[in-house]
């Protein structure tokens, strides 16, 4: 799982403790956010670096 380019509602939900329902709103508030700097974004999934850089500020954290 942590060798995909993007990370899952499954993911996001584990690593926030959120529940599903959020995740997937989460999901898509940084698709969107992406999506307006010109990047490609697949619906239901999040590119897993910028998601560990909007948890934790950097990529370091978990390498993506």
């Amino acid at each position: 799982m942590a060798d995909s380019l993007f990370a899952r509602v499954d993911e996001v939900q584990a690593l926030l403790g959120v529940s599903r329902a959020e995740a997937y709103r989460i999901i898509k508030s940084l698709n969107e956010e992406m999506k307006k700097q010109g990047y490609i974004v697949v619906n239901g999934r999040v590119n897993r670096q910028y998601l560990m850089e909007k948890i934790y500020g950097c990529c370091d954290k978990k390498k993506p």
